[in-house]
C-alpha cells in the first residue's frame, strides 16, 4: 500500500521565498498546495514543485480574505489531504516615509502581511488542532525587531506578526497542543519584492546587505517545519542586528537613522509611474521566478558588498553611539 505523502501549503508562493519554499518541500517529498494571487507565477511555481517529485495544487488567494484562505485550506485538504504544514510567508509593503504613504496603502501592506499570517494561522489550526498535530511556521525579519526609516509599514505589521505568533505559542503550550508554530525570521534576500512593492522613494530600493538568495531562506523555514523550534534567526548579521535591539536599543535607533536610508537606495532613480503589486498582482501574464536581480551580491554574511561597507558601518556605529549618549545625558538634564 502506498504511503501518502505529507502535505505542505505556502502562502506567497508565486514569487520569492515562497517560490523557493514551495519547491523546497517537494524535494522533501511533500505535496503543496500554492496560495498567492498571480496566476502565471502560481502556474511556473506548480512546474517547479512537479518536476521537484511534489503534486502542486495552485488555488489563487488573497491572502487578505480570511474566507478566501479558509475556503483554500479546505480545497488543500479535499484534493491532498490532511495539512501536515502551512507556511504563512505572503507580504507585500510601501518603501516609503510616513508622510507620504497614503491611508489605504498603508492598510492594504498590514492586510496582506500581518492578517494574512493571522488568517492563514487560523484557517490551519482549525484543522491542526482537531487532529493534535502540525506544524504553522510563519516568516519573520530582523524587521520584527528593528523599526528602520522607510519600512514603517512593513515592520509594524512585522511586529505584529511576531506578537501574535508568540501569544499563540504560549496558549498551545497551555493546553500541551500537538500543533507548534514556529517563526523563521530572515536578513535582507534577493527576491522580486524590490521591483515590485510599491515605492514611493526618489530611487529604487534595494535590500540591504548581506543579502541572501531566497533558496537559502527556504531552506531555514524548512528546517523549522521538521523540528518545530518556537524561534530561528537566520545569518549572523541578522542575530547581531536583533541583539542590539535588545541590548543597546538607543544605539541601535541612531545607527539606523544614520544608515538606512541610503542603504535602501540604489543609485537608479524611480520610475513614480511604475506598476506595483500592492492592489492587483504583477504575476498573472509574466512569472517572475524566485529570485530578484540582486544576484550577483548574494553571498552571504561576508559578501563584497558587506566587507567594502564595513568601514563606514563603523563610523555609524560610532557616530550612533555618541549620539545615544548626548540624547540620555540631555534627558538627565531636563529632568
Amino acid at each position: 500500500m502506498e504511503v501518502p505523502r505529507p502535505v505542505a501549503v505556502v502562502t506567497g508562493a508565486s514569487a520569492g521565498v515562497g517560490r523557493a519554499t514551495a519547491s523546497a518541500f517537494a524535494a522533501d517529498g511533500y505535496d503543496v498546495a500554492l496560495l498567492a494571487r498571480g496566476r502565471a507565477g502560481l502556474e511556473a511555481a506548480a512546474l517547479d514543485v512537479e518536476e521537484a517529485g511534489g503534486k502542486a495544487l495552485v488555488i489563487p488567494t488573497d491572502v487578505a480574505s480570511f474566507d478566501e484562505v479558509d475556503a483554500a485550506a479546505s480545497r488543500a485538504e479535499a484534493e491532498l489531504g490532511p495539512i501536515d504544514v502551512w507556511v504563512n510567508n505572503a507580504m507585500t509593503t510601501v518603501f516609503s516615509a510616513v508622510g507620504d504613504v497614503r491611508p489605504r496603502e498603508l492598510k492594504r501592506a498590514t492586510e496582506v502581511t500581518y492578517l494574512g499570517q493571522v488568517w492563514g494561522t487560523m484557517a490551519a489550526l482549525t484543522r491542526m488542532r482537531a487532529r493534535d498535530r502540525g506544524r504553522i511556521v510563519n516568516v519573520g525579519s530582523s524587521l520584527a525587531f528593528v523599526g528602520i526609516p522607510l519600512q514603517a509599514a512593513y515592520c509594524g505589521s512585522k511586529f505584529a506578526c511576531r506578537g501574535f505568533s508568540e501569544s499563540l505559542r504560549a496558549e498551545l503550550l497551555a493546553e500541551g497542543s500537538g500543533v507548534t508554530v514556529s517563526m523563521v525570521h530572515l536578513p535582507a534576500v534577493n527576491t522580486p519584492q524590490f521591483r515590485w512593492c510599491l515605492n514611493r522613494l526618489p530611487m529604487r530600493p534595494q535590500p540591504v546587505p548581506p543579502i541572501y538568495q531566497p533558496e537559502v531562506a527556504a531552506a531555514a523555514i524548512l528546517r523549522a517545519a521538521h523540528d518545530g523550534r518556537p524561534t530561528m534567526l537566520l545569518g549572523s548579521w541578522n542575530r547581531v542586528v536583533i541583539a542590539a535591539a535588545k541590548l543597546v536599543p538607543s544605539v541601535l535607533a541612531h545607527y539606523v537613522a544614520r544608515s538606512a536610508i541610503a542603504a535602501q537606495q540604489t543609485d537608479q532613480p524611480a520610475d513614480q509611474n511604475e506598476a506595483s503589486d500592492l492592489f492587483a498582482p504583477l504575476d498573472n501574464k509574466r512569472d517572475h521566478g524566485a529570485q530578484g536581480v540582486f544576484g550577483g551580491r548574494a553571498a552571504g554574511v561576508l559578501d563584497a558588498d558587506f566587507l567594502a561597507s564595513a568601514p563606514q558601518m563603523l563610523r555609524d556605529l560610532v557616530g550612533a553611539a555618541r549620539a545615544s549618549a548626548r540624547e540620555k545625558l540631555w534627558r538627565l538634564k531636563a529632568f
